[in-house]
């Protein structure tokens, strides 16, 4: 019925009980999850988890704008290396964070341009990480318009989200859309393309209404399913098959 399209299940906050919680999400209606790494150990770990749910649990590999500057030439190599060894389903997640700023912006830049480049060689699509950085973000990909992807918990505007559209890429949406301050959300969930439109928890962070500061996994997509089915004025149904479909359709599952 859902498909979680990112959820951080190598997170150390699942240390004690991953596997329990895994095992239990079949049967609250989660079909597929794409597990994402933020850098060369949880891009592993997150290959191994992939490996071990194999047909359920899916991995995305790449170096997170917070670690850029760990994004050195052998660590680009071994990263292509992991890609072209395990079941990676993507480059992620990757982009530019200026909220934090935990890496230089220049050294996010350059790892972001490395990246895609990654992806556009191996033919994969990306999963972009932006923190107020829509316009960069937005221009780097411009640079590579053979290169697919997805926003993940998207942040930006509609006329941001329309221009995104419009270079074929995809948006998705976490439990923030079900926050009491998403004033932007309903217009943008509206909007959209039908078939641009994915779901995600980031779990084991964002947590939507009403679970919102607890630890988040993939069985809390009902939530968001609902707000966007809310928004689009469509069944729970149809929004839950229409997102499962769009995510299956963008990682080639």
């Amino acid at each position: 019925m859902y498909f979680d399209t990112h959820a951080h299940y190598d997170d150390a906050r699942f240390s004690d009980d991953r596997y329990d919680v895994l095992d239990s999400l079949k049967a609250k209606g989660v079909d597929l999850i794409v597990n994402p790494g933020s850098d060369l150990a949880s891009s592993k770990a997150a290959a191994d988890l992939a490996r071990k749910y194999a047909g359920f649990v899916y991995a995305a590999a790449g170096i997170h704008p917070h670690e850029a500057t760990a994004a050195t030439d052998e660590a680009l190599a071994e990263l292509e290396r992991l890609c072209r060894a395990y079941p990676v389903v993507a480059i992620g997640e990757i982009g530019l964070d200026y909220h934090y700023d935990f890496s230089p912006r220049e050294a996010q830049k350059k790892a972001f341009r490395a990246q895609l480049e990654l992806a556009r060689s191996l033919g994969l699509p990306a999963i972009v990480h932006d923190r107020e950085a829509h316009e960069d973000c937005l221009g780097m990909i411009g640079e590579f318009r053979d290169v697919r992807g997805v926003f993940h918990c998207y942040s930006g505007s509609l006329e941001t989200a329309r221009e995104l559209v419009k270079l074929g890429w995809h948006i998705s949406f976490t439990g923030s859309i079900t926050f009491k301050n998403a004033k932007k959300a309903p217009e943008i969930v509206a909007s959209l393309p039908a078939d641009r439109i994915m779901i995600e928890t980031d779990s084991p962070y964002m947590a939507p209404e009403p679970l919102r500061g607890r630890r988040n996994d993939s069985s809390n997509l009902y939530y968001i399913c609902r707000a966007v089915a809310q928004y689009r004025g469509i069944s729970h149904e149809e929004a839950a098959r229409l997102t499962l479909e769009n995510g299956r359709n963008f990682f080639g599952l």
